[in-house]
């Protein structure tokens, strides 16, 4: 006799609750992952390839800027939602300017001179489809150690063997000068060391020049005056038919405090009023002119436009995409 509707319902219903309880529990699954992509960007601009490479992070206390008043600062931070209990999460990147006919790498990053939150650089370089090998140009911003410890392993070795070094005449006379270095504080001979034993092996290998503000290193690339936060604090102006970038290296610090109001200088600065002049300069001009900026402190890729805002600025980051847009 054949089975009614409700019955073949019944009987569906009893099997499929039989096989569900005989199967296995559903696992549960793994640990959370800890682990992050590989921290690199990349952008045309005009003919300028610019790759971003992330080295790492730094928590930088809000008692180190001075200016405004701290509980201002943590007002601003808070406005933006960022949580600077325990120090603001401030950025360290290097940017990779392949510009046709060379690959310039603009500043190094760490290496083994800070704690494991930093010294990625050359393995996001590898990731990006590079290799120390590649750079045949290394310029830097300036020689504080977040920037140049980045070029020279835990071994004293080159990493980028077939690179020119390129820093500014100003820096090098003071950070690789063994009397200014005995004239700092002492609480600054380390930031004097650190620079010497990075630079060394590129010096042992007669692979350092030095260069004024204003020169011109390649084509299409000029170096802008932005000295105060060191002796000869510069930044890197890659100019192409219908576009630029300025690679400004220790600028800003601070995004979310020293946009909307430059005239907040950080302890590091060697000169704080020469540091905050020569932001005002930059951020004026940025904002005027439109062109593309790199920060090296700047949160990662670090890339974006400068925009008035009052008698500030704000930041308006790259938007991630393809490379060349059609």
């Amino acid at each position: 006799m054949p089975l009614s509707h409700r019955s073949l319902c019944s009987t569906f219903t009893a099997t499929a609750a039989s096989a569900l309880l005989a199967s296995p529990a559903l696992a549960t699954p793994p640990e959370p992952r800890q682990d992050q992509v590989a921290g690199w960007f990349r952008m045309q601009v005009d003919q300028h390839q610019v790759t971003a490479l992330y080295d790492g992070f730094v928590d930088i206390d809000t008692a180190l800027l001075s200016g405004l008043d701290q509980q201002e600062i943590r007002q601003r931070l808070n406005h933006l939602f960022i949580d600077s209990e325990n120090g603001v999460q401030t950025a360290v990147n290097a940017f990779l300017v392949h510009t046709g006919d060379h690959l310039v790498l603009v500043d190094a990053g760490s290496a083994a001179c800070f704690g494991p939150t930093m010294g990625h650089v050359p393995e996001n370089l590898r990731a990006s489809g590079y290799t120390p090998e590649d750079v045949d140009t290394l310029l830097m911003t300036h020689l504080h150690p977040d920037h140049v410890c980045g070029i020279t392993d835990s071994n004293g070795q080159a990493i980028y063997p077939n690179a020119e070094l390129r820093v500014s005449q100003a820096d090098a006379d003071y950070w690789l000068s063994e009397e200014q270095a005995a004239a700092a504080p002492e609480e600054m001979q380390g930031f004097f060391s650190m620079a010497r034993e990075a630079v060394a092996p590129y010096q042992e290998s007669g692979r350092v020049t030095t260069f004024q503000s204003g020169d011109q290193l390649l084509e299409g690339l000029t170096v802008v005056d932005s000295v105060g936060h060191t002796p000869g604090h510069v930044s890197f102006l890659f100019q192409g038919d219908n576009d630029e970038i300025l690679v400004w290296g220790d600028v800003v610090h601070s995004y979310g405090v020293q946009f909307a109001n430059p005239s907040v200088a950080i302890e590091f600065d060697s000169d704080q009023q020469q540091a905050v002049d020569s932001r005002r300069a930059i951020l004026a001009n940025a904002a005027e002119t439109g062109h593309w900026v790199a920060g090296a402190h700047m949160p990662f890729p670090g890339i974006g436009h400068v925009l008035s805002d009052g008698e500030g600025y704000r930041w308006l980051p790259v938007e991630y995409g393809p490379v060349i847009r059609d």
